[in-house]
């Protein structure tokens, strides 16, 4: 099953968990230093609701970002 929004697109995408060793500066340390970088995904709220599309009710997957913004029409 795809995470990717049939409104926007908006889907997974990858970045880097960084973890860092020391004190911050703002506690009274020296300042923190970058360790191990391992990869991770950034992945949408995608729901799958019943919305009017063209007139006729289908089941789509859709971000709550769009469905809150009022992009489709929910079937109740």
């Amino acid at each position: 099953m795809a995470r990717r929004c049939d409104i926007c697109g908006k889907g997974t995408i990858s970045g880097n968990v960084v973890t860092r060793k020391g004190q911050p500066k703002k506690k009274g340390g020296v300042g923190q230093h970058i360790g191990v970088t391992t990869k991770r995904e950034f992945r949408p709220n995608i729901v799958t609701v019943k919305a009017l599309i063209d007139g006729t009710p289908r089941t789509i997957k859709i971000c709550t970002r769009c469905l809150r913004a009022g992009k489709v029409q929910k079937v109740v």
